[in-house]
């Protein structure tokens, strides 16, 4: 594993040092992308690490959050990113930065893999299907969900290397996760299979019903039933946020959603706990979910002092 940086000529590096001292200060600054090439695991295919780090960093005596984030080429560079279009996370956390609306934060995005569907399929809902319907998603997708390797991926060896390089407040209330489509499903199982790790979850245009050839509702019910079980007190589970557009794909979420929704409403989450938003006309891709990350991002990193 390696981190790739760009270096300079000896005699650019003075005005590199005065151009960098210069951008610390200014709002349009995006901060800095540190690329961890291959990162390796013993639990599943290495694959790429891009931390994010604010103008600035490191102030000193400052510990920074941290927010996970599953299809990392999607969300700093156009030329990684899926249709060349990135989700811009580095500007638009600047920017709240900036008008101090979030907390000092780091963002580890995880590039995917060609196992991106089995490690992003959260395994124990998936097992509360029938063996049939197992059967026809694996035949469907690439076999059975890795996601519970993945996530041990995460704990047990990401998030360590990243607590012991980067100046992190490695405290469950200043460590989030979150994702798109299936890496919206991974983010809320990563939640909840590990409520002492992850202070809450952003779940944009969650995939409820996983298979990509048909809208019914059985996933849903398995989700329903883990969530049933595994949600505990509000005051002690991680915070959630959930959204869904009503176009393209995510046309299909909707009634799904609602469903999540009354279950969360039962079990007593409260606004400060729980949001969910649907954006009218909002398509299924990483335009819609560049246009709109600053809302989950304020939700789990807003300014307020966290209360757990």
């Amino acid at each position: 594993m390696t981190i790739r940086r760009r270096f300079l000529p000896i005699r650019l590096l003075s005005l590199a040092l005065l151009l960098a001292a210069f951008r610390a200060d200014d709002p349009r600054d995006p901060g800095r992308v540190e690329h961890l090439a291959d990162f390796a695991s013993k639990f599943v295919k290495a694959r790429h690490v891009d931390v994010w780090l604010p103008a600035g960093y490191p102030q000193p005596g400052r510990k920074y959050a941290v927010l996970y984030l599953h299809d990392g080429q999607n969300l700093y560079h156009p030329a990684t990113s899926y249709g060349g279009t990135a989700w811009e996370v580095d500007s638009t956390l600047a920017a709240l930065g900036q008008r101090q609306q979030v907390r000092d934060v780091i963002v580890v995005g995880i590039w995917n893999t060609d196992q991106r569907f089995a490690e992003y399929a959260p395994a124990k809902p998936y097992q509360l299907l029938s063996p049939a319907r197992r059967t026809q998603l694996a035949q469907q997708h690439i076999g059975a969900p890795l996601s519970d390797a993945y996530l041990r991926f995460i704990v047990q060896e990401l998030k360590p290397y990243v607590d012991q390089h980067y100046r992190t407040d490695p405290r469950r209330a200043s460590t989030f996760i979150g994702g798109s489509s299936m890496g919206g499903l991974i983010a809320l199982y990563a939640a909840l299979e590990y409520p002492r790790v992850f202070g809450g979850a952003a779940c944009l245009s969650t995939h409820w019903p996983l298979s990509l050839q048909d809208n019914t509702a059985d996933f849903t019910n398995a989700c329903l039933r883990y969530l049933d079980a595994q949600l505990s007190r509000p005051s002690r589970g991680p915070r959630l946020y959930f959204d869904y557009g009503t176009a393209t794909l995510d046309v299909r979420y909707e009634v799904h959603q609602l469903r999540i929704d009354s279950l969360l409403r039962a079990k007593g989450y409260s606004a400060q706990q729980w949001q969910t938003r649907r954006y009218e006309g909002a398509a299924h891709n990483e335009a819609s979910w560049k246009k709109r990350f600053d809302v989950p991002a304020r939700f789990l990193l807003g300014t307020a002092p966290a209360r757990h």
